[in-house]
């Protein structure tokens, strides 16, 4: 229980259906340092009202609760690798990290360990048994369905985990809420990185590793030096806004060297790319012996393209896409679809 309108109306809708429901709520962060001077109004999750609202829609269903302190776990495990990823010129993308270490290995191990046989989410996702296993499906709602962030789920996971909203829009949800009287029912969605309530993510960085390090040169793609900056990690693949420099065409940025400390910038048709490689893939069920005929995805809201997929062995695999693409950005999660179902996914190189 998160203490969204999403975890409360499933947690609502898993007793009224007479399962034995508990509450468990994830402390991963902590807020006693961050002050009123890094904003006042925050629109991520996890923070402490979300866990005092998780408890109170759990007395009001009259069902135990938990809070599980992964604090320690969060750190190492998802802020080191964030931090990580931008010094090494990637863009990272911690609620798949989140998703697949902390909610669908130590929370649903603490789960177990209160001898619950399910972990249930609020995630707009389907799980659904096939032949031998268990298929991931996208959730019915299109505007929601978070299958893209679940990429990472294995079999025995699949097994025991439920989404009960994954046949649902966001409305009939909303109307759930309502209908049990739920403290949460028209609270607004939670938007930025948990971690990063107010959206700073360079000052965040800063803070974590401190300034200057990676400051370097802005170079065009012909070689060129057309100025400096004062970070790599504060450039994504695509950026076109807040380059302050000055040439006859826009330009956009379509590399980071960390080691060299550049930023590459081009013209936007250098931002097209007809394939990309992936490391850590994950199939649904077994590998596939050659080439595969899927639709891909290549971030969270990216429209999916026709593409070949092949895997390379050692857990890697290529995506050739029918038609290029642009804005593919090393770090980020590109997940293979076949219709409504997830095939497969994997980090961007």
């Amino acid at each position: 229980m998160s203490g969204g309108v999403d975890s409360s109306v499933t947690a609502a809708l898993l007793k009224e259906q007479g399962h034995e429901v508990i509450g468990m709520t994830m402390q991963i962060w902590d807020y006693a340092g961050f002050t009123s001077e890094h904003g006042e109004t925050f629109g991520s999750c996890c923070s402490l009202d979300d866990v005092h609202d998780a408890r109170r829609v759990a007395e009001s269903l009259d069902i135990p609760f938990y809070v599980v302190n992964f604090e320690k776990d969060f750190q190492q495990q998802v802020i080191d690798r964030f931090c990580d990823d931008y010094f090494a010129g990637r863009t990272p993308n911690p609620c798949v990290l989140c998703n697949q270490v902390l909610k669908f290995e130590l929370l649903l191990r603490r789960a177990r360990e209160l001898e619950a046989d399910f972990l249930a989410t609020g995630h707009y996702a389907r799980i659904v048994a096939e032949g031998d296993g268990y298929a991931l499906r996208k959730g019915l709602d299109p505007a929601k369905d978070q299958s893209y962030f679940l990429f990472t789920l294995t079999q025995m996971q699949m097994e025991r985990v439920l989404f009960p909203l994954g046949g649902m829009i966001k409305d009939e949800v909303r109307a759930h809420a309502a209908r049990f009287a739920l403290r949460v029912a028209e609270k607004a969605e939670s938007q930025d990185i948990c971690f990063v309530p107010d959206g700073d993510y360079v000052r965040f960085l800063e803070e974590e590793r401190g300034a200057g390090q990676m400051d370097g040169e802005i170079v065009h793609v012909s070689g060129t030096v057309l100025g400096r900056h004062r970070g790599t990690y504060r450039y994504t693949i695509g950026q076109r806004r807040g380059l302050g420099i000055a040439w006859p065409s826009p330009l956009y940025v379509v590399g980071i060297d960390a080691a060299s400390r550049q930023v590459l910038v081009g013209e936007k048709e250098h931002l097209s790319v007809g394939s990309l490689t992936l490391h850590g893939v994950n199939w649904r069920l077994s590998a596939p012996e050659g080439p595969l005929r899927a639709s891909c995805r290549i971030r969270y809201r990216h429209q999916e393209v026709p593409s070949t997929i092949t895997p390379l062995g050692g857990g890697r695999a290529q995506v050739d896409f029918d038609q290029v693409q642009k804005g593919v950005t090393p770090g980020q999660a590109a997940v293979f679809y076949d219709g409504d179902r997830v095939l497969g996914g994997g980090w961007i190189e």
